[in-house]
């Protein structure tokens, strides 16, 4: 791994990616300082996906299906508070 010898440059990434791994959080954390959401804590995805520049980015996956998520599928990578979020891309959004 190179060493970082001085300041970092700020670059500008695609949002589009692929799934490089994944893993499903089933159990709530700990609290605090976790506080559990009005509805109870639901299970939620979490993964590693590989930006078409190579950088891999920790998001969290926003998908309906737990059990549809695959290796290698398109993500669309967003930028908010916290952690990043990624959904699948659509159709529309690959051919564009």
């Amino acid at each position: 791994m190179p060493a970082l010898r001085g300041p970092a440059e700020p670059a500008v990434l695609k949002s589009a990616g692929t799934l490089w791994t994944w893993t499903v959080q089933r159990y709530a954390p700990k609290s605090p300082p976790y506080l559990p959401p009005p509805g109870g804590f639901e299970p939620f995805a979490v993964g590693y996906v590989e930006l078409d520049e190579g950088v891999r980015v920790a998001a969290v996956l926003e998908v309906d299906d737990l059990d549809a998520i695959r290796i290698g599928m398109p993500l669309t990578v967003r930028a908010c508070d916290g952690v990043p979020r990624a959904r699948p891309t659509t159709a529309a959004e690959e051919s564009s």
